[in-house]
């Protein structure tokens, strides 16, 4: 009979022991789908701003219309870099149409004379 009553008493401590874990694991799971929840929520909030901010600050940068030149210079460079695109640098006051037509952008090295 005391054998029957620890079995019932180990059965029972099973159940409850199952029962409080398996209340845990729903209250973790509450709090994580809230959590995420209002992540989400704020995350939207700040891609909803985004937009605004970028065009206050573009707003701001077109003011100075050097400030604007130089800011799209960048980011017109910044897309060549990242497009892989080979970049030729001219120096200025060069006429390079000309030079280029013309054959003399790079003029031929003369041969070196052979040790004699």
């Amino acid at each position: 009979m005391i054998k029957q009553i620890e079995a019932k008493v180990v059965n029972r401590l099973r159940q409850v022991t199952s029962a409080i874990k398996q209340a845990g694991a729903n209250q973790v799971s509450i709090i994580s789908s809230t959590a995420e929840r209002q992540a989400a929520i704020e995350f939207a909030k700040a891609a909803a701003m985004r937009p605004r901010i970028v065009g206050e600050a573009l707003r701001e940068i077109s003011r100075d219309v050097r400030v604007s030149q130089a800011l799209f210079e960048v980011l017109e460079v910044q897309n060549l870099i990242a497009g892989g695109a080979r970049i030729t640098l001219i120096p200025p006051g060069r006429e390079m149409l000309a030079d280029l037509l013309s054959g003399a952008a790079r003029p031929e090295p003369e041969p070196k004379a052979g040790k004699g």
